[in-house]
């Protein structure tokens, strides 16, 4: 009973943060990108190809099925999702770069590059046909693995603990690993799940979309949620509160 109402208060603390938390807001708006993550590998997958734009293990995979034949997998988009990915890590890297010491600013320039990137894959889609054509197909690739590319990247330097946006082994792992069965401390199954249920729900709401409404409103829906995250981030950051500052003591 205990390790529920751990959970649950893990849960609340992640949804609701403190104000003198380290991470601020930083978690529940972490967990709102990584439902876009889920929305925009939702679009990918299911009517580009079989293509991630922000799992790169599985493009890996994808792209040695490709080149061993396998039949509906295309080499060259599994390429390109890799390359643009990476494309968005430098940017990533030069903007967290540029906000190194002020976590706030540095989600707000992620997040509104992300929008900019996320909204030209949203025309790209609108102005096609059903069915995407070619050229279409990889310009909408390239935008938002290169958006991916960027999120994953500002991720990864804000570090808050079990919010990667884009990749879940590591929690999946860290549930297992950590939990008591295990021998471990326990799993912080809370935050966790949140994790695990935001890129679910994203998934699942933008494989309705594409395959009940058209293909570009899971992008729409995305390009709805980054406008919010990036206006919160900017209101929360624009004093510098104490857990903008990147050196904040964990």
């Amino acid at each position: 009973m205990s390790s529920v109402n751990t959970a649950w208060q893990e849960v609340k603390l992640t949804l609701r943060p403190r104000p003198d938390s380290r991470d601020g807001p930083l978690p529940p708006l972490l967990l709102t990108l990584t439902v876009v993550t889920g929305l925009v590998d939702a679009t990918s997958y299911l009517k580009l190809g079989h293509v991630f734009v922000a799992n790169m293990t599985g493009n890996v995979v994808f792209l040695g099925f490709g080149v061993a034949g396998a039949g509906g997998i295309s080499v060259w988009a599994s390429l390109t999702a890799l390359g643009s990915f990476l494309v968005g890590g430098v940017a990533g890297g030069r903007i967290g770069a540029r906000w190194s010491s002020d976590r706030g600013r540095h989600l707000t320039a992620t997040t509104s590059t992300e929008l900019l990137l996320v909204a030209g894959a949203l025309i790209v889609a609108a102005f096609s046909t059903h069915h995407i054509g070619t050229g279409s197909r990889y310009a909408v690739i390239v935008l938002l693995a290169i958006a991916m590319g960027v999120q994953n990247t500002a991720a990864r330097r804000l570090a808050v603990p079990d919010l990667t946006t884009t990749v879940l082994t590591m929690t999946l792992t860290g549930v297992a690993a950590d939990a008591a069965l295990a021998g471990g401390p326990g799993s912080k199954l809370g935050r966790r799940a949140l994790s695990v249920a935001a890129m679910l729900l994203g998934a699942l709401i933008g494989g309705l979309l594409v395959l009940k409404v058209d293909n570009p409103a899971p992008l729409a829906l995305a390009t709805g949620l980054l406008a919010v995250v990036s206006f919160f981030t900017y209101r929360a950051s624009r004093s510098t509160p104490p857990w903008a500052h990147a050196d904040t003591p964990a």
